[in-house]
């Protein structure tokens, strides 16, 4: 099993604020820049992950340690022998901080947690790039990731991805009986490894049929 421990990647402030739900990229007096400071020394971002062969069995996935029918995934893995599985995280930290402020400022809540979710998804994207780069002298490339929860793949699937992982022992990441994440700024993903690019126009988010999700990243 893989386990690395990433540096952070740049943050997007563009981002933050989206997932705020602040508009015209305002941040509407909300201390944008005083929420950064109070994470330096938070989060502590880990990622684990294997690569494991794929089968397709028309909208029935197989990755070797578990099989779960979604047609949304079975299509974005069309054409690719191979898939890669991670999970990620940002670490408790971020969590204990969210708490704090909750009790005692609920407009830094509200920011730290935008932060919290822009962390943990340029953490992903970061990796993605990272191991495409590391592919891409065999003739390879990374799909963009699918994560349950996504379309049509059951959020249940968590379960079998949190198996074969490892994520407990690994990188200190648990599941709850209701599919909750702790940390919960955390994500679990597949990702084809496809022979020839496929990065469909829209990213990740072209994959999923919620074009009217708060979070979709803007094209």
């Amino acid at each position: 099993m893989n386990v690395a421990f990433p540096a952070e990647p740049p943050v997007s402030r563009r981002e933050v604020l989206r997932y705020a739900g602040c508009r015209n990229g305002e941040a509407q007096g909300l201390p944008l820049d005083e929420c950064l400071l109070l994470l330096k020394d938070h989060l502590s971002c880990r990622v684990v992950w294997e690569i494991f062969p794929l089968s397709l069995e028309g909208d029935v996935v197989d990755l070797g340690f578990a099989r779960v029918a979604s047609a949304k995934l079975s299509s974005a893995l069309s054409g690719c022998r191979q898939a890669l599985v991670f999970a990620a995280t940002v670490g408790l930290g971020m969590d204990r901080l969210i708490a704090r402020y909750e009790r005692v400022s609920p407009a830094t809540a509200l920011l730290l947690h935008a932060i919290g979710a822009e962390r943990i998804e340029s953490l992903c994207d970061a990796f993605c790039r990272e191991r495409d780069e590391a592919l891409s002298p065999s003739g390879l490339a990374l799909r963009p990731r699918f994560s349950p929860g996504y379309g049509d793949l059951p959020l249940s699937f968590q379960r079998d991805i949190f198996r074969a992982l490892e994520c407990e022992k690994r990188i200190g990441l648990t599941l709850t009986d209701t599919l909750l994440m702790s940390p919960s700024k955390s994500v679990t993903a597949i990702a084809g490894i496809s022979p020839c690019p496929a990065q469909p126009a829209g990213g990740r988010c072209a994959a999923c049929g919620k074009p009217d999700c708060a979070f979709r990243q803007q094209s």
